[in-house]
């Protein structure tokens, strides 16, 4: 019995013209096509845009405290440079818990930035706490300092001027030690300059938040064998 195809039972789909359909050289290249917002860095890892917007970068002081286990710092070290962040220092060391470490990283970012690296630390599993060390926090850092030693009494009066001491001296080389914060070893390197800096080693800054305020938010400031973590 023959009838119309589109009656009740028939195929109701809808077969787009073939003559609609784009040939082959009409579709849109690469550049015409939609993309998502947002870069993907070199590992192929999408960036949020909003810490790709105009904001201006600053040094960020980022303490967390971490279970101490195997590979713990390259978890973290390499979430952070995945994500293409500018680390300008980490440092890690035991607490007064074992078990546990404090890692110190040192940032240049924009908020959005830093707040990113915050947000993705506390994802991992062996970190505890994390958040950025408030801006009168204790900070300071130790550098190595060899230097010719054509002068050593100048080097002397130098090395006194800052504080420093000497730990080695030689007929060749004097290998000055210095501690203190950021600037203060910026102006001590500054002025050994003009003595011939040979070799440099430095630490890179650590942090403690001053009085009863955590290092970290929801840390306990501790003592020997009392746990550092925060509550539950």
């Amino acid at each position: 019995m023959s009838g119309d195809a589109s009656g009740d039972g028939g195929d109701s789909r809808v077969t787009p013209d073939a003559d609609s359909r784009p040939l082959p050289g009409e579709q849109p290249g690469p550049d015409e096509r939609d993309h998502p917002e947002g870069r993907r860095n070199l590992e192929g890892i999408r960036i949020d845009p909003v810490v790709e917007a105009e904001h201006e970068s600053r040094r960020a002081v980022i303490s967390a405290l971490v279970e101490d286990e195997p590979g713990v710092l390259a978890r973290v070290s390499g979430l952070v440079s995945r994500r293409q962040f500018n680390i300008e220092s980490l440092t890690v060391g035991p607490t007064t818990v074992d078990g546990h470490s404090r890692i110190t990283m040192v940032v240049e970012e924009t908020d959005p930035g830093i707040d990113q690296i915050e947000k993705q630390m506390a994802k991992l599993k062996p970190v505890i706490s994390v958040g950025e060390v408030a801006g009168d926090a204790v900070t300071s850092e130790l550098v190595l300092l060899k230097v010719e030693a054509d002068d050593p009494a100048a080097v002397h009066a130098v090395s006194e001027m800052y504080d420093g001491r000497t730990v080695d001296a030689g007929p060749e080389t004097i290998t000055v030690e210095l501690t203190g914060d950021k600037a203060s070893i910026d102006n001590a390197i500054g002025a050994f300059d003009r003595f011939g800096i040979v070799e440099i080693a430095r630490t890179g800054p650590t942090a403690l938040a001053r009085g009863d305020t955590p290092t970290a938010p929801g840390e306990k400031p501790g003592t020997a064998g009392e746990p550092t973590t925060h509550d539950d």
